[in-house]
């Protein structure tokens, strides 16, 4: 993998740049559609090229090691293969859902032991086979093994956390380094800034993170229920210490406004489950401000949805329509919802970063966070 930083703007941290990967390029900053069991929720893949114009998505390693399996994935020639995803892919360690199965499981130096949420069987997550399972997997970045801690936290429990996160790093960095990829293509490896929400720990973990030496790191723990500006004073933190000249990744942010704020702060990766979910409960963000389609305000508005963003869904379709399928709880709703706000999402990144080549980003971003923070 290699990155390449085309310009940082004057006025804030926001950066525009490349990611060169075997399967393609990315150019960020970039919002990452979260396809947790191997597929983006009620989104065809050629929707997401043509339509949502995703650059690359996530996997979950918990999720997909439980279901389909390694074993089917393997004999796939892994996921893009098994998905028909030719551009990059992420994937989560599946840290986040193991320590979310906080009634059953159990954490130990040597990893973490667990129930399947599907059917209560054991299973053992260590920062190595970690490693193989996302090795097997598949993902063009995969990501360390860590904990993340929940807000709030106890100072002590978050310094044992990112301390144990810290030891687990350097196994998934042996592991990874002593293994190659199975499918002829290369993979890269990020290593998580833990801390909570204190700013020592924080430093200490961002200068260790930063210290190996790796092709791109990442900033997790964060959008866990904290408020937006100790997020944004966190994140300030770590980005003033993880280097410039490779990519970060904020995991799990997040709104729209958090996204652009966090572009200003330095960050060129994000994914969130928040435009998916969101748009199957009837909430659409758009380049005014967020709509709630199910209200009656929509019955007889037949303009499109969106056309600022430029795709079918958003132009095609008009919002009384949308509400009508809502309301009757037609699956279509929930397919146009979601290709809209992925759209958007994706918009706005690209927005973000034209402003950012032009020199212009600061002044645009503050019109933009007050638009899209906006309710209709």
């Amino acid at each position: 993998m290699k990155f390449t930083l085309e310009k940082k703007d004057s006025q804030s941290q926001a950066r525009a740049g490349e990611i060169l990967t075997d399967h393609g390029m990315i150019q960020t900053p970039i919002f990452m559609p979260v396809g947790t069991a191997g597929t983006v929720k009620a989104v065809h893949q050629r929707e997401l090229k043509e339509d949502i114009q995703a650059q690359i998505i996530l996997g979950n390693t918990y999720h997909l090691y439980l279901r389909p399996g390694l074993d089917i994935l393997e004999k796939a020639g892994g996921l893009h293969q098994f998905n028909g995803w030719d551009r990059p892919i992420l994937t989560d360690s599946g840290g986040y859902q193991v320590f979310s199965l906080a009634g059953t499981r159990k954490i130990k130096e040597e990893g973490v032991t667990f129930k399947s949420h599907i059917d209560g069987s054991k299973h053992n997550f260590t920062p190595e086979n970690v490693m193989d399972i996302q090795r097997t997997i598949g993902a063009d970045i995969i990501m360390a093994f860590d904990e993340c801690t929940p807000y709030p936290c106890e100072y002590g429990y978050a310094r044992n956390s990112m301390e144990m996160t810290h030891r687990w790093l350097k196994r998934c960095i042996h592991r990874f380094d002593a293994t190659e990829g199975k499918y002829g293509y290369s993979q890269t490896l990020f290593p998580i800034v833990q801390g909570s929400v204190y700013k020592d720990l924080r430093k200490q973990s961002a200068e260790f993170i930063a210290a190996q030496g790796r092709e791109g790191n990442a900033i997790g723990g964060l959008s866990v229920g904290e408020p937006a500006e100790m997020m944004y004073e966190m994140t300030e933190l770590v980005t003033e210490i993880l280097p410039q000249e490779k990519p970060r990744y904020l995991m799990g942010v997040g709104t729209p406004a958090n996204i652009l704020e966090c572009i200003a702060l330095g960050v060129d990766m994000f994914d969130c489950v928040m435009p998916t979910r969101n748009a199957r409960n009837g909430m659409l963000f758009t380049s005014e401000g967020i709509i709630n389609i199910r209200n009656e305000k929509w019955k007889d508005d037949f303009s499109p949805i969106d056309p600022a963003i430029g795709n079918y869904a958003s132009s095609f379709y008009s919002r009384a329509y949308l509400r009508h399928l809502t309301i009757s709880k037609e699956i279509l709703a929930a397919q146009i919802a979601s290709i809209h706000n992925l759209a958007f999402y994706l918009w706005l990144v690209g927005q973000a970063r034209e402003h950012i080549l032009a020199g212009d980003f600061v002044t645009w971003k503050d019109q933009m966070v007050k638009k899209v923070s906006t309710r209709l």
